[in-house]
Parts: structure tokens; C-alpha cells; sequence
């Protein structure tokens, strides 16, 4: 097998039904630089505050939500991109069905 990429031609199929008041996850990819985290949420769910040691980056398939960035607050909706500091508090609420990719730089 060629371990020289990884694809996924769409990543909404790549997680589990997302049943109402739920928030499902999947590990894509995981080595000693990153962490690709794929999450699925039903309309209403939250992830409350917290924070990452490393480096993380979102990016929104799909849906909309509600993101709160340290003292800021921002929308985010398909094709959203977030660069976040290490340590730096945030939250993110979904206000419709939401499909976010989460990566973490380990290095």
C-alpha cells in the first residue's frame, strides 16, 4: 500500500449517522506531525470551552455554527478555515447539522 498520501474524495461519507443530539468523531490520520480529526454535529450540539496544547487548524465542510475564538466571536459556515494558537480558549456551536475537519500540528 502507498503510504505517500492520504485521500478522501468527500469527507461528509466519512463519518457515522449523525443521530439528533449527538456529536460522532473520526481519527483520518494520525502520525508524529498531525492529527486529522473529523467531527459530526447535530443542530444544537456544542463543544463547550476549551483549549489544545498544539497548534490546530479547522476547516468547515458543511453546515454553520457559532465559534468563539478567546474573547472573540465568529460565524463559520462550508469553506471556513481557522488558524488557532496553542492554549487559545474556543468553543464551537453547530446551528445546523455541521461537518468540521479538525488537524493538530504536533511539531
Amino acid at each position: 500500500m502507498d503510504e505517500s498520501f492520504k485521500y478522501f474524495e468527500d469527507l461528509t461519507t466519512e463519518l457515522p449517522e449523525i443521530s439528533p443530539d449527538s456529536i460522532v468523531s473520526r481519527t483520518l490520520y494520525d502520525d508524529e506531525q498531525h492529527k486529522a480529526i473529523l467531527f459530526g454535529f447535530a443542530a444544537g450540539q456544542e463543544l463547550s470551552e476549551h483549549t489544545a496544547s498544539q497548534t490546530a487548524l479547522l476547516y468547515f465542510v458543511e453546515g454553520n455554527a457559532q465559534l468563539t475564538l478567546g474573547e472573540h466571536e465568529r460565524r463559520a459556515a462550508a469553506g471556513t478555515w481557522v488558524r488557532m494558537a496553542p492554549r487559545l480558549p474556543h468553543s464551537v456551536l453547530a446551528e445546523t447539522k455541521l461537518v468540521m475537519m479538525l488537524i493538530l500540528l504536533k511539531s
